[in-house]
């Protein structure tokens, strides 16, 4: 019986190309990261949102996001950039 190897999530997540998601109303660029996940995961508990992965979210969710995302700074969210 051959046995798996369980990856943790952080290495995970470092092993997968880093996504980027254009911003309609903006007309920028944001790269998917770990401190985009992190001042993702502020909007959603901040707006009373379920955590639903970024990506599986519909157009008008994401869109939603950015334009608060626009109005929240890392320093703001004291995200530290490293």
């Amino acid at each position: 019986m051959a046995s798996m190897a369980i990856t943790p999530p952080a290495l995970q997540a470092q092993d997968q190309k880093a996504r980027t998601y254009h911003d309609k109303q903006h007309n920028d660029d944001h790269e998917w990261n770990a401190h985009e996940n992190q001042a993702y995961r502020m909007y959603a508990k901040q707006n009373h949102r379920k955590y639903t992965e970024f990506s599986r979210l519909n157009d008008n969710d994401q869109q939603a996001y950015w334009g608060w995302r626009h109005e929240h700074s890392d320093a703001l969210l004291k995200i530290e950039v490293r």
